[in-house]
């Protein structure tokens, strides 16, 4: 067992050694790079390693959540509070804002999700941002498994996966043309696993519904979708009580929750450790519209 412990101990330190270099590289490269925060349990780690990386000094660059306006609570206050704590800049890119002004369309009954992306490059655009930092790991799924650390989007926010460069010896290529920037994966070496069990070593706090609890939902799609605002069952979908947490947190409508009692970090990790199946795969829809859905979004501009 300590044997075990001691290697658990060791891989972490060599991840968190390799994403605090890369976290070092962006900022000596980039002019005005920016970190998406959406108050996740991978955003949540990023941020921390970025505190980690430039301790003493501040986190050098804003956070920036791409805001559907369909949240779950607990995560805006997480968002909100670790914010201030650090005393970073916060910017809000808020999809209903990109509605508002007429840059997307709501189809009735449909998840904001897809809409992220216009809202995210506009955002990308009007702060001139050069480098977006994120906290997508290769092992969620496959069009992510595909992508460098650095990986570079032309000057309409798209990425051609046929069309990427070469990082060996960890040696990171940021150079792109005016309107080009690039999008910066420290954490694509992670897996799921990994990011709970170093939640556990560093007692990094994360939003409560990471965490069995009692909340109402109801079956769809093969998914608990919590009874919400924007997610109300239809005809035939009996709402229930439940003990469940959520493995990925996003926009509501698209985000299932587990069965589970795993009430404890350690329960987290020993649960996490026995899944076959990715977060993503297992509780959000937006990814099981086809099999190349996330490429496609992400040949757009998504992150």
């Amino acid at each position: 067992m300590t044997a075990l412990l001691g290697a658990e101990r060791t891989g972490l330190t060599d991840l968190e050694d390799e994403s605090v270099h890369i976290l070092r590289e962006v900022v000596g490269t980039f002019a005005r790079p920016v970190l998406l925060f959406s108050g996740g349990k991978d955003s949540i780690v990023l941020l921390r390693l970025a505190e980690k990386a430039f301790w003493p000094g501040r986190v050098p660059f804003p956070v920036m959540h791409v805001d559907t306006g369909h949240n779950f609570p607990e995560v805006l206050e997480f968002r909100d509070r670790r914010v201030a704590e650090l005393d970073v800049r916060l910017v809000v890119a808020s999809v209903q804002a990109s509605i508002d002004r007429g840059r997307v369309r709501e189809r009735p009954g449909m998840s904001r999700n897809p809409l992220q992306t216009v809202t995210l490059l506009d955002a990308i655009a009007e702060h001139r941002f050069d480098a977006v930092l994120g906290g997508a790991r290769r092992d969620e799924e496959r069009a992510r498994a595909k992508e460098r650390v650095f990986s570079v989007r032309d000057e309409f926010g798209q990425w051609d996966p046929r069309n990427q460069r070469p990082e060996l010896w960890e040696l990171y290529n940021g150079r792109h043309s005016p309107g080009e920037h690039v999008r910066v994966f420290p954490l694509s070496n992670w897996t799921e696993l990994d990011v709970w069990r170093y939640i556990r070593r560093e007692r990094i706090e994360v939003p409560s519904i990471y965490y069995a609890h009692r909340r109402e939902v109801f079956s769809r799609d093969g998914m608990l979708l919590a009874v919400t605002p924007w997610t109300e069952p239809g005809p035939g979908e009996a709402v229930r009580s439940e003990t469940v947490r959520y493995r990925t947190v996003g926009d509501a409508t698209c985000t299932g929750a587990v069965l589970s009692a795993a009430a404890t970090v350690d329960e987290v990790v020993a649960e996490t450790a026995v899944s076959t199946i990715t977060e993503r795969g297992a509780t959000r829809a937006d990814d099981r519209a086809s099999e190349a859905a996330m490429e496609d979004r992400k040949r757009e501009g998504y992150f």
